[in-house]
């Protein structure tokens, strides 16, 4: 199954929207960095952490796809809320394997749930009525596929393997997304074993895991994305 990410607007809220309803597919918005102004005004929505981490980036490319990315995701946000975007209450849910307060990042009362992810200057950001994990990835190179294919569930090892060298990549990248996607949504993140499990590498995405439904997010040539969402 896949699901196409919608263009986000230049600025989020000229338009009304309305939240994903409980059974409706997840909201997926694709980010393009480079074709996002963010002005002091627009960063203006982020809060002292987010500040923080836009002005620790060396990078001037990483430092404008995190601004992006994030100032979307509030704005967004705010529009499904009908409040300011600067507002919006912003928690980190417990860890499921530890209970520290690094989990799912979370809107306090779950009014919406959401995730977001970004690469390489892409970013996506999902939204839905229930717990909600998205990964964007740029496809890897043949050395870091021969380094962590072997880190991941058996199955998809062996899928893997089978495939010629220049058709692993791509592969890779749609089982690394979709795997990032369900442990996100989880709340796990990575801490989580990578195989554990199985999400596939073959298209249309045939996971099947308990609770949680995956669809792939098509996005260009270079990259992968998923979503995850549980039902």
């Amino acid at each position: 199954m896949k699901i196409a990410p919608r263009p986000l607007p230049r600025v989020p809220g000229r338009e009304p929207l309305s939240p994903p309803a409980p059974g409706e597919a997840p909201h997926v918005w694709l980010v393009r960095a480079p074709e996002v102004d963010v002005p002091a005004e627009r960063l203006g929505v982020l809060d002292a952490r987010e500040l923080e981490t836009v002005r620790g980036f060396r990078s001037a490319a990483d430092r404008r796809t995190y601004a992006a990315v994030h100032v979307a995701l509030r704005e967004v946000l705010g529009v499904y809320l009908g409040g300011n975007p600067r507002d919006v209450p912003l928690v980190r849910r417990p860890c499921p394997q530890c209970g520290e307060a690094h989990g799912r990042p979370a809107v306090e009362g779950d009014p919406v749930h959401f995730s977001l992810s970004h690469s390489d200057g892409l970013g996506l950001l999902a939204f839905a009525a229930s717990p909600v994990g998205v990964d964007v990835e740029r496809l890897p190179t043949p050395e870091t596929v021969a380094e962590v294919a072997p880190m991941l569930h058996p199955r998809e090892v062996e899928e893997l393997a089978a495939l010629s060298p220049a058709d692993r990549p791509p592969a890779f990248a749609r089982t690394w997304a979709r795997k990032e996607a369900y442990l996100k949504g989880l709340g796990t993140g990575l801490g989580r074993g990578l195989a554990l499990d199985y999400v596939g590498s073959a298209e249309p995405c045939g996971a099947r895991l308990p609770d949680w439904r995956i669809a792939d997010v098509p996005v260009d040539p270079t990259h992968a994305g998923a979503v995850a969402v549980r039902t």
